[in-house]
């Protein structure tokens, strides 16, 4: 099996919403997609692990907003690697409330759809539901969609592990952890949580760090741009 050619597949990468009793609950997805026109309809997949699952259900409901290309970093972190569970990933964020009660995030995202459960089909690991489109709106039509591939070749990201597209990166028996002190200059570090690969001869822009800035000198405050990991859950390469 060549572990590459899945990659080559295209995905984008969306927020996935529901609300029931009170209790809202969002992920990050790759596989949303229309499946019918007329009606329109939507299929999403969820893992059986994840805290949405179970309130998508009780709902009958389900919201996609796609996310903007350039801009999503923090809401990636928050809806793909942080547990409804353990935070209210609602708190402050925009969102706007459907027709069927399910949140809508609007921060970041250039459209959004909301769906009303039809049919639901089990798999080993996950659970798809097929939705009716209720109602739909563009929020910004200039803006480019965020896609898997920009996100996973230019961002250095990886899908959350409960994705259905999910590959655990290996990591060779014979590599051990060393300390921040003993880093080169150029060597690139990797999170354990997400994949993320920090180069120090690209850095991290987008939060301060130029390009050129080894590991071992970053602020001991900083977080994977990704997953929000601490640098303590970063091994070499």
């Amino acid at each position: 099996m060549n572990i590459e050619a899945f990659f080559k597949v295209s995905y984008g990468l969306y927020i996935i919403a529901a609300e029931h009793d009170g209790k809202q609950s969002g992920y990050i997805a790759n596989t949303a997609f229309q499946v019918t026109a007329e009606p329109p309809r939507f299929a999403i997949s969820c893992s059986k692990d994840n805290y949405t699952v179970d309130v998508i259900r009780k709902s009958g409901s389900f919201s996609i907003s796609i996310l903007e290309k350039y801009e999503s970093a923090d809401l990636i972190k928050l809806f793909g690697y942080k547990s409804t569970s353990e935070l209210d990933k609602f708190d402050k964020i925009k969102y706007i409330t459907g027709k069927t009660g399910a949140p809508i995030v609007v921060d970041n995202c250039i459209a959004w759809f909301e769906c009303e459960v039809e049919q639901e089909i089990q798999l080993d690991t996950h659970v798809i539901f097929v939705g009716k489109m209720v109602a739909n709106d563009l929020l910004d039509g200039s803006k480019e969609p965020i896609t898997y591939a920009f996100y996973r070749d230019v961002k250095k990201g990886m899908a959350p592990k409960n994705a259905p597209t999910y590959l655990r990166k290996d990591i060779a028996e014979d590599k051990t952890e060393e300390s921040v002190e003993e880093a080169e200059t150029g060597d690139i570090y990797s999170c354990q949580l997400c994949g993320y690969e920090y180069d120090p001869a690209e850095g991290d822009p987008d939060n301060g760090i130029p390009p050129g800035t080894p590991f071992a000198d970053l602020p001991e405050d900083w977080e994977c741009p990704v997953c929000g990991a601490g640098k303590e859950d970063f091994i070499k390469e």
